[in-house]
């Protein structure tokens, strides 16, 4: 059974027969898991073979694991770094921000991979505008260019970990106040003031490789008005066409109020997703709205979208946990980035 445009959530910690039965359905094709979801690196090793064990090829399974204040995982793990920190440091020292971007990348990598989570849903490439109150200290810096270099670094990270990156939230959602899981976010710049500044990171971040992306449930009228992640213009005319993007494309929940405030119904929120570019869909906490999609979407994966799910596959260079402590690389990248804007602790994953 080849993969579904959809990702789901699971209910806790392991599968259940809801569970099952949803990740079952041939519209289904990964799942994204939450701090509900993690006891320790053992349970979550475990959950991850069962997902694993249910399909050939195998479900992705996913996470939203940045750093700072957006980190599912806790115990066992590193305590990553808010990104700003990573930006302070720039302003002093940019070869070190530089280096510690990359140990950041590797060992946020590495963790989750060796628990047999495939990817997070970072880096954060949005503009630190000053005024957001969703994405805050998630963002680099309010430079593009320096979220752009230290972005790239910690890509390099990552696939040093054996993981991909998906930049977020495109074309940029750090300008406005209103958070788009609550409430509808307008952002009324004209494409050139966007074009100018917050595009620049996604544009430098695909020049580079960049396998992955996330578009914002923002609407820019000045350029269309629907929200970026149903946007034809965005999605296909600008980053397809214009940015020459050619990896997968991931809606951010469609269960958050900026998608609601568009289309009511989920089926059709999935299938304006779809339709507008988008390679798979997210649905998250909304179990009801979940099975609404799994049993009214219609929704042929073209061999181009199946062929970009199949890189997001994480590659486990280090085995477990336990093997991974045994890594010097490893073990000096932890030693260092716990001195960026985090208290030191013991070695995690143990």
């Amino acid at each position: 059974m080849s993969l579904g445009p959809v990702m789901l959530d699971i209910a806790g910690t392991q599968l259940t027969g809801d569970d099952e039965k949803r990740l079952l359905h041939p519209m289904t094709g990964g799942v994204i898991l939450f701090t509900r979801n993690y006891i320790d690196h053992r349970q979550l090793m475990d959950l991850a073979q069962q997902i694993h064990a249910l399909r050939n090829p195998y479900l992705l399974i996913a996470v939203d694991h940045e750093g700072g204040r957006v980190q599912r995982f806790q115990k066992d793990f590193t305590k990553l770094p808010a990104m700003r920190e990573l930006g302070k440091l720039w302003d002093r020292q940019p070869i070190r921000a530089r280096h510690l971007a990359k140990q950041a990348g590797f060992v946020l990598a590495a963790e989750l991979n060796a628990c047999g989570v495939d990817f997070s849903f970072t880096p954060v490439l949005d503009l630190d505008h000053g005024q957001s109150c969703v994405i805050g200290d998630r963002a680099f810096h309010q430079d593009p260019n320096v979220v752009s270099e230290l972005a790239h670094h910690l890509m390099l990270g990552l696939k040093k970990g054996g993981m991909p990156a998906i930049g977020k939230h495109f074309p940029g959602h750090g300008y406005i106040q209103a958070d788009s899981h609550l409430e509808e976010s307008i952002d009324h710049r004209s494409y050139l003031d966007i074009e100018m500044n917050d595009l620049i990171p996604f544009q430098r971040m695909i020049e580079a490789g960049l396998v992955g992306i996330m578009p914002s449930h923002v609407i820019y009228p000045q350029v269309d008005a629907k929200p970026a992640g149903f946007s034809t213009i965005w999605l296909q005319k600008i980053l397809r066409a214009q940015l020459q993007f050619e990896g997968c494309i991931f809606s951010d929940d469609l269960s958050m109020r900026g998608a609601a405030a568009y289309l009511g119904s989920m089926t059709m929120r999935a299938q304006a997703a779809l339709t507008a570019g988008c390679d798979m869909v997210l649905v998250c906490n909304n179990p009801q709205g979940a099975d609404e999609i799994l049993a009214n979407l219609k929704w042929e994966m073209s061999a181009t979208s199946l062929s970009r799910l199949a890189r997001m596959h994480g590659k486990n260079h280090f085995g477990s946990p336990i093997k991974l402590r045994e890594n010097g690389d490893y073990v000096h990248a932890v030693s260092e980035i716990c001195t960026v804007g985090c208290e030191s602790g013991d070695l995690p994953l143990q």
